[in-house]
């Protein structure tokens, strides 16, 4: 397989790098994106990649993306890849992985949803009985599907630090309450369509995360990834239990993996076993092809 991963555009000019792709400028309104086999968790990329993710999370955006363009643009362009690389060699080595998007500037927070009490969200609640500042019902469990999805946006933060939950507040102070409600508004709506059709799918969307970028004009788009196994939780239904952490076809495997080893969670990462990066391999094909197909 190719490992692209690893390498660069040399005839391009790489802008960013981050924990899984490279963003390319093609001009001064069109980037390209590469999404890499890189993996990380608890915001540290590990050292080996997982083979063909990259693709698989590039094929699932643009499956979403065309599910989700009634809600919302996005920065998704028909511009095909092959008239911008036109190397034969490079062309087969980035494969489904790279996409032309529109260039905007991404808004500085992450906009998650929740439908599931799981995760941070579950550890918050267990100390204070609210997720984010909302407060919810006692006595919910582990993985116990939520009232309604609830709205909880992060800061962004840099390659090798902690995203940090904040409340609706604080997205206010940030963005304005304008574009704020807008985000929030229009994250539960493309959470509650596609929670709905991957649950026919055999799929429960725990949680997932948007992000967003205005253009000049303060048009406001959905950027980056959507409803991949690197941003959401997916968990087969039917073997969903709530009071146990479930069975998923996400990262959430290696994050179980790295949770019994001796590791402070911060960089570098340590190595991956074989049968956990093939097992990883296979939960991401599994997503797609059930999502997708």
């Amino acid at each position: 397989m190719p490992a692209l991963y690893h390498s660069h555009l040399p005839q391009l000019d790489l802008i960013a790098r981050g924990k899984v792709r490279d963003i390319y400028r093609l001009d001064a309104a069109h980037l390209l994106f590469v999404a890499s086999d890189r993996l990380s968790a608890f915001d540290v990329v590990l050292p080996d990649p997982i083979p063909g993710k990259g693709e698989v999370l590039a094929r699932v955006s643009r499956f979403w993306f065309a599910r989700t363009a009634d809600l919302i643009p996005n920065h998704l362009t028909d511009i095909p890849v092959s008239t911008v690389i036109t190397d034969p060699d490079t062309l087969a080595a980035l494969g489904d992985r790279a996409m032309v998007v529109r260039q905007v500037r991404p808004l500085p927070v992450e906009a998650i949803v929740r439908g599931y009490l799981i995760g941070s969200g579950w550890k918050d609640y267990q100390a204070s009985g609210a997720v984010c500042g909302i407060a919810l019902p006692a006595g919910l469990r582990q993985a116990d599907r939520l009232p309604e999805p609830l709205f909880t946006p992060s800061t962004k933060a840099e390659l090798g630090a902690h995203d940090e939950n904040v409340d609706f507040a604080h997205t206010v102070n940030l963005i304005g309450r304008e574009l704020a409600e807008q985000v929030r508004h229009v994250s539960l709506a493309i959470y509650t369509r596609c929670a709905a059709y991957a649950l026919e799918r055999g799929i429960i969307i725990a949680d997932t995360k948007f992000e967003f970028g205005l253009d000049d004009a303060g048009q406001l788009y959905l950027i980056d990834e959507v409803l991949t196994p690197d941003s959401s939780r997916f968990w087969p239904a039917d073997a969903y239990q709530p009071g146990i952490s479930p069975p998923s076809f996400d990262k959430q495997f290696v994050r179980d993996y790295l949770e019994t080893l001796d590791w402070n969670k911060t960089a570098p990462g340590p190595t991956l076993p074989a049968d956990i990066i093939e097992r990883t391999a296979a939960k991401y094909h599994e997503a797609e092809r059930r999502l997708t197909a």
